[in-house]
């Protein structure tokens, strides 16, 4: 490829909104332009690398038994109505009519299309199955942002398992798990496997993969003595202990006169530290008033209550729903005495004594509650966010807490989607059986993007070999001296022959502006070829990565960088 006739628009400087680093580098570097907020167009060197990533996807896929497949992108909306997704995931889904009136969608995923193939298998004989597609998907996002990392429109590689039992299943995903391991680290990238949770998609056990990056929008806790790790909306944790001071006898008022928050109670007049109160919140859960209590230094996870009470109805109280239940104002709450509300605690203030907490009257609070004694708790549930420093839940030491990217989600969803849909086989005993089905993601658009937040400099992208657009560039310093030309061309021809990816610099730039360019792009190997390395017999072999540079023979250089090339394409496999 001469770079003369190739379409790689680079920039000098930055775009004026970019954030992410993927944003600005991808950008700057040629690789995408934005249409409108959430919808990129993938130029040819984009394209390239979206390319290669597919393709090792394809590979380790069609290694654990995949069939590729192509479904529909639009979807009538009756099929989403059956698994009850049609409404679950509302705000999200991009829905429209046809002329007849009919309700479509456009897919955010396939689990249910996937499903209408399967209920053509009839016997447990034809199982286990594993089918996938890299198909575009859809999702209404109300702030795309990140440049690839959270977008409206996307390529992804879904993959489903269908199982006669939830042992074929558990083969299915730990193949999955494997698999995905393989392919982040082909990609460059190390990636956590941490618990998750399944949200609308059901089911009773997923995994997502996280990658470290400043730009992430999850939080995972980590434990670098075990390596326990689950996404804040799943971890649990060990807290500190408190010891409460002895009271005897029932719960006392105190007048707390503009007193509103936990930390101008704790601040004003030495009430009670922040440990020591009992937070209580108010929300809508499936329509139901119900109220959610925390120890008062601990924040709410709201993903564990939707996880934890099974529905995705859940929204804090406006001030007038709180008022008409419980009779006061945000910041003198409290469930003491209090009946005919649903009750949910965290199990960290169980068997508290001594405790401050809301009176239900404003201006007013109680000391003195003992939380098994004077408070109904209807369900104890774990609803508390974890924090870097608590103990792990599985050895006991501190945890971490990083900001991660989701690069990939694995998910059992059992036989949700199968029962809804009609998907089912004869066993070997003529009994029909349900399927048991997984599903498994991989965003292709939020993978490049992630390569590039995890791995580049001030000058631009560094790819891994894998994914690189070209693996070599070859670059003439001057392109009015004809020996360069020569020997430049030679090589150039020389390693595309050898099927090494190369591009070839014959612009007529500054040779600055070239050597900008190829480090703005990310190209692994650079040659230089010029008059003044000519004369001394050698040109330049330059390593993006680090900078280190070779001098070489013109003769020997393309046996080299076949080789530095080969070696590098293994790395991860």
């Amino acid at each position: 490829m001469l770079w003369s006739r190739a379409f790689i628009p680079t920039l000098r400087e930055d775009p004026a909104d970019a954030e992410a680093v993927n944003h600005r580098l991808l950008v700057r570097g040629g690789f995408i332009r934005r249409l409108m907020a959430g919808s990129w167009s993938m130029l040819p060197l984009g394209m390239r690398v979206a390319k290669k990533i597919q393709d090792v996807i394809r590979e380790e896929i069609d290694a654990i038994g995949g069939q590729e497949m192509l479904l529909p992108v639009v979807h009538p909306g009756e099929i989403w109505k059956k698994t009850g997704r049609w409404d679950d995931v509302e705000g999200i889904l991009v829905k429209l009519k046809d002329r007849r009136d009919t309700d479509l969608l456009l897919a955010m995923t396939h689990e249910e299309i996937f499903t209408t193939v399967a209920t053509e298998l009839t016997s447990y004989r034809q199982l286990p199955q594993l089918w996938y597609h890299l198909q575009t998907k859809f999702r209404d996002e109300p702030r795309p942002k990140g440049g690839l990392l959270r977008v409206r429109e996307f390529t992804m590689k879904d993959s489903y398992s269908f199982d006669i039992d939830p042992a074929g299943l558990d083969v299915q995903f730990q193949n999955h798990y494997r698999a995905y391991h393989r392919i982040f680290a082909r990609l460059g990238m190390d990636a956590i496997a941490v618990h998750a949770s399944s949200g609308w998609m059901g089911g009773k056990e997923s995994v997502e993969f996280m990658v470290e990056a400043a730009a992430g929008e999850d939080e995972i806790a980590f434990c670098p003595a075990c390596r326990y790790a689950a996404n804040t909306e799943k971890a649990t944790s060990v807290p500190a202990g408190v010891v409460d001071e002895p009271w005897t006898g029932p719960p006392e008022r105190f007048p707390t006169p503009g007193i509103r928050t936990i930390a101008e109670l704790t601040a004003v007049g030495g009430f009670a530290s922040a440990d020591r109160q009992i937070k209580t919140l108010v929300y809508l859960v499936g329509g139901t008033v119900t109220l959610l209590l925390l120890r008062g230094d601990h924040e709410l996870m709201e993903q564990k209550v939707v996880d934890g009470l099974g529905t995705w109805e859940v929204r804090p109280a406006r001030d007038d729903e709180i008022t008409a239940a419980l009779g006061a104002h945000a910041g003198s709450l409290g469930a003491v005495g209090v009946k005919g509300l649903r009750i949910v605690a965290d199990p960290a203030l169980r068997g508290r004594v001594n405790m401050v907490t809301g009176a239900n009257d404003d201006d007013w609070h109680l000391r003195g509650v003992d939380v098994d004694r004077d408070v109904a708790v209807d369900t104890w549930l774990d609803i508390r966010l974890v924090r870097a420093g608590e103990g792990c839940p599985t050895c006991g030491k501190p945890l971490e807490v990083k900001r991660t990217i989701e690069v990939g989600h694995i998910f059992k969803l059992g036989t949700k989607f199968s029962e809804a849909l009609g998907a089912s086989v004869l066993d070997p005993d003529g009994e029909q059986r349900v399927i048991w089905m997984g599903s498994y993601g991989i965003g292709v658009g939020r993978n490049l993007a992630t390569v590039v937040e995890s791995s580049h400099d001030a000058k631009g992208i560094i790819w891994p070999m894998a994914i690189a657009p070209f693996e070599v560039v070859v670059t003439a310093v001057k392109v009015d001296d004809a020996a360069s030309m020569g020997v430049a061309g030679e090589i150039h021809a020389a390693l595309v022959a050898s099927g090494v990816d190369t591009l070839f610099d014959d612009r007529d730039e500054r040779p600055g502006v070239k050597f900008a360019d190829a480090e703005l792009i990310g190209i692994p190997y650079r040659v230089t070829v010029g008059p003044k390395g000519l004369a001394d017999g050698v040109v330049e072999v330059v390593r993006r990565r680090d900078g280190a540079v070779e001098r070489i023979a013109p003769a020997a250089v393309v046996a080299h960088l076949e080789r530095l090339v080969k070696a590098e394409r293994e790395l991860g496999k």
